[in-house]
């Protein structure tokens, strides 16, 4: 195959596309489809991208990513921990207890899960320990049972720093001839944290320590390790290493037990909209499809005239595909440029056109990912130049003989 040959009739033929005006129509407006369909591929992507990580910051790094379970206590947790924070993914690892337990103040009573946390090692780890805004994480002092509740939890239960509340523990139940007692001891409220989703409504750290004596464990028995990754997506993948490092039979569980549904409804909701936008973009590219027909029988005569000349049938397919091409890169760039530029400055533009999306003050988070705009690139390419092999072919397949016998 001649490329050059064909690169230059299908350019010549490119430029000379205003002879048919209909046709030069369609074209026009399936390169103004794929630019439109582009554009708006990549603001909802990187918007959902944006999303999906605010998420991810707001509700993982406030829950344990993933956590070591034993039956038996952890022998030298200290030195398992140290082997854990060496394995690729992970970022570091402390001991965990956690419990489901009841809040009552003097005016209300709510439900929480309980976490006991050691400041002084988790406090570069945790991210509600950085949007505490009322308190200090450092005040979690063993045997002082002191509590940091969620805003929404410390709204629901009308408390404030400084106000005693009482923690009632389903684990530690004591039986009495009256029947189970839950484990219960009062509590101080010494900070309030806020990550502005779900889980300000649904938890509350105190002290490691504080929390083994509500739930009436042996002091210093760790049977549960708590792991923090660079990815938390990366929970599932990461779990078997982990189980390896042990010599005695543990299980793991992450963060898709309690949240997995969440994050699955965002992933699907992307997906769904990559889907609809990926239409407009193959509606425009098969546009290109009408047009390139309509071309194709425009020019059979010419077709004709240069197969007689010794127009090899791939040159002709070429000149046909390169046509096509042309049209789908001028729109696929368009789309790539005005796709960027909007997502870039789309919170700009949104507040200079006086538009709230998310409520007044609040931007809408924008992540715009290579490897997504790559895909979107590629994905775009590939589909108009699917679009535009039966146009190629058929122009190929003409016979100068039949072409050619009334002229």
């Amino acid at each position: 195959m001649n490329f050059s040959l064909s690169f230059y009739i299908g350019y010549r033929y490119w430029r000379a596309r205003k002879a048919n005006a209909f046709a030069s129509f369609i074209t026009i407006f399936a390169v103004s489809g794929i630019l439109l369909g582009v554009a708006a591929l990549i603001v909802v992507s990187s918007v959902m991208n944006g999303l999906e990580g605010q998420l991810k910051q707001r509700i993982l790094g406030a829950v344990p990513q993933l956590t070591v379970h034993s039956e038996a206590p952890i022998d030298n947790w200290q030195q398992q921990v140290v082997k854990l924070t060496e394995l690729p993914g992970v970022v570091g690892a402390t001991a965990s207890v956690s419990t489901q337990a009841m809040l009552q103040s003097p005016t209300n009573i709510g439900a929480a899960q309980v976490y006991g946390v050691y400041p002084e090692q988790e406090k570069n780890l945790l991210s509600a320990t950085r949007n505490v805004y009322s308190g200090d994480f450092d005040t979690l002092v063993a045997g002082k049972y002191r509590i940091i509740l969620g805003a929404e939890l410390a709204r629901m239960l009308d408390v404030a720093p400084g106000d005693k509340i009482r923690v009632l523990s389903g684990d530690g139940v004591v039986y009495t001839p009256l029947g189970p007692v839950p484990s219960q001891r009062k509590f101080t409220v010494v900070g309030i944290f806020e990550m502005g989703s779900q889980v300000d409504a649904t938890l509350a750290y105190v002290h490691h320590d504080d929390a083994q004596r509500l739930m009436r464990q042996k002091a210093g028995e760790v049977k549960e390790l708590r792991l923090y990754l660079d990815d938390p997506f990366n929970a599932a993948a990461i779990a078997p290493t982990v189980i390896k490092q042990f010599p005695t039979v543990v299980t793991t569980t992450d963060w898709r037990d309690t949240y997995g549904h969440l994050f699955g409804a965002v992933k699907m909701e992307k997906n769904m909209m990559s889907l609809m936008l990926s239409l407009i973009i193959a509606v425009a590219a098969f546009n290109i499809v009408s047009a390139l027909v309509m071309m194709v029988v425009d020019k059979t005569t010419d077709v004709a005239v240069l197969k007689t000349q010794g127009l090899t049938t791939s040159n002709v397919m070429g000149i046909f595909l390169i046509q096509g091409s042309l049209n789908a890169v001028i729109g696929l760039l368009s789309g790539v440029a005005v796709g960027v530029l909007l997502t870039l400055n789309l919170n700009s533009i949104t507040h200079f056109l006086g538009i709230s999306i998310l409520g007044a003050g609040q931007n809408l988070p924008v992540q715009l990912q290579l490897s997504q705009l790559t895909w979107i690139v590629v994905g775009t390419l590939v589909m108009t130049l699917v679009a535009t092999i039966y146009p190629a072919i058929r122009a190929a397949n003409v016979q100068p003989a039949s072409a050619l016998r009334y002229e």
